[in-house]
């Protein structure tokens, strides 16, 4: 929908669509599809990008985040997602049935689905259910959305729900007047007890609830 926004969805909207999914020839795989989309706000490239190895804990079984990959974001900007519990469940049965594929969303004649492809079945999908100016970038907004609301309640800034959609980018910090103090040798000075400061983590602890 070139020049404009696709459109929220509401828990209706979410629900019909997952009805939908379930009447497909890969009922269990396409409600996966639909959740990451409205439950964790990816992107039909980073579903397509998606491999177990992202949601999956040490013990080999479902974990508690989204652990998007550089590689796997757009723009090269990973970042962690709390898995909603309705999510959760579907990876957990979708893990049981699966083949042993990389990619969590994968293609009935193996290997990983497009992006285009899950674009195209989204727009399907809602053609389908009777929605119009929605597309696959609509469970996302949907998500953002909801997430923004959850932290505004909470008091929280706004920020806060923008880095479970993207990460802020850190900003280089300014030399301080100590550390370009030149040494005989020609060598840089360092502040005696400042050390390398961990990078803060992103906001992981607002639960998206349907």
């Amino acid at each position: 929908m070139p020049g404009r926004q696709a459109k929220i969805l509401s828990s209706a909207d979410v629900d019909d669509l997952l009805v939908f999914a379930s009447c497909t020839r890969n009922p269990l795989r396409n409600r996966v599809i639909v959740l990451l989309s409205a439950k964790a706000g990816l992107r039909a490239g980073e579903i397509a990008s998606l491999t177990w190895d992202m949601v999956l804990g040490p013990t080999g079984q479902i974990s508690g985040i989204i652990e998007l990959r550089d590689h796997a974001a757009k723009k090269g900007s990973g970042r962690c997602i709390p898995l909603h519990p309705d999510l959760r469940a579907t990876l957990s049965e979708w893990r049981k049935v699966s083949t042993q594929s990389e990619y969590v969303a994968e293609s009935e004649r193996g290997g990983p689905m497009t992006p285009l492809s899950i674009v195209v079945w989204f727009n399907r999908a809602f053609r389908s259910i009777g929605l119009k100016g929605c597309s696959s970038h609509s469970g996302r907004r949907t998500f953002v959305t909801r997430a923004a609301r959850i932290v505004h309640k909470a008091g929280g800034p706004a920020r806060r729900s923008a880095s479970l959609a993207q990460p802020t980018e850190r900003q280089p910090r300014e030399p301080s007047a100590a550390s370009s103090l030149p040494l005989a040798n020609g060598c840089a000075a360092k502040p005696q007890g400042i050390g390398d400061r961990p990078y803060p983590l992103s906001e992981q602890n607002v639960n998206i609830q349907r």
